[in-house]
């Protein structure tokens, strides 16, 4: 890391404003938010469950889906527990440490998330497109190596965004205009000059964003072309249920993004910003689970009987 002379920046302290600018809000905002994190932990650690205990949901289909259940309990675990401690204590400071080994993390899953729901479509596609031929090509060596391809990715994209943050100082106490320790917010309280990690920023999070969409809308056009040219209509209507949870996901977490990105940099913009960043850290990973649980036979059988026997016993 570099320093500058004076520069403490190991010993910088952060304050997470969050939503202090309502004080009257707080309470509320902590049950909400923590009802919304407690669904969220079910939801995503049941589906875990509800894959691994019933043989039906041993496909690849759901071997991804379980990943992204990883994925988003991981998010939203990194994120929400300090959002719920800043709104019942006074003191709203986050260590330097702390706030870079946030944003580390969370940078993780965040990409892993999006390339997951890449996975995903080519899944659909291979499902769709190739049904006589997917249990070959789908292996169990390319789904492995398809899981660990955004692993991957998201360590080495997080860990070259963090060095760069590492590289900038940072003076005594500064107070940051959220409630999570995001890159854009981070930079912006630094002492140095951030143009390269925001150059950095912005050209790892462009490849992400049109890699990942560039392999859904291609998948997606494949799908509906060999779709429209099924002669039964029972098979149409199989394959877009089976596509509708996906597409929902895909629709709210690459919608969410594109809003935050358009959104202008101004004082008017920090409480859209805000908001906005709830829904994508927060309200997102507790969606998921609930999009595909509702629309699938086989894990509404299986809550079925776990219910049924919870009570039972």
């Amino acid at each position: 890391m570099v320093l500058t002379e004076g520069n403490q920046s190991t010993g910088a302290t952060f304050t997470l404003l969050g939503f202090s600018e309502y004080p009257d809000l707080q309470v509320p905002l902590f049950m909400v938010f923590l009802a919304i994190y407690m669904v969220t932990a079910v939801g995503n650690l049941g589906m875990i469950v509800i894959i691994r205990i019933n043989p039906k949901l041993h496909t690849p289909m759901f071997f991804f889906l379980s990943h992204l259940s990883f994925v988003d309990f991981c998010y939203s675990t990194i994120v929400t527990p300090k959002l719920l401690e800043n709104l019942v204590v006074g003191d709203r400071t986050i260590s330097f440490t702390g706030c870079i080994m946030q944003f580390f993390l969370a940078c993780i899953f965040a990409i892993a998330e999006i390339f997951m729901l890449a996975v995903m479509a080519y899944d659909h596609f291979v499902a769709v497109c190739n049904p006589l031929l997917y249990t070959v090509f789908m292996s169990l060596k390319l789904c492995a190596s398809l899981v660990a391809g955004p692993y991957a990715w998201g360590i080495v994209a997080s860990l070259t965004l963090t060095y760069f943050l590492l590289a900038l100082s940072f003076c005594g106490s500064t107070i940051i205009n959220n409630f999570v320790c995001e890159h854009s917010v981070i930079v912006s309280v630094s002492c140095s000059d951030p143009y390269i990690s925001q150059v950095l920023c912005f050209v790892i999070a462009i490849f992400n964003e049109l890699s990942s969409l560039v392999i859904i809308l291609t998948t997606y056009t494949f799908i509906f072309t060999t779709v429209i040219k099924m002669p039964s209509d029972g098979g149409c209507r199989k394959t877009f249920s089976t596509c509708a949870s996906h597409l929902t996901a895909i629709t709210i977490f690459h919608g969410t993004v594109l809003f935050l990105y358009c959104v202008p940099h101004s004082k008017t913009s920090w409480l859209i910003i805000k908001v906005g960043s709830v829904f994508y850290t927060v309200v997102i990973p507790m969606l998921n689970p609930l999009i595909y649980s509702l629309r699938d036979k086989d894990v509404k059988e299986t809550v079925r009987k776990l219910m049924s026997h919870t009570i039972q016993s």
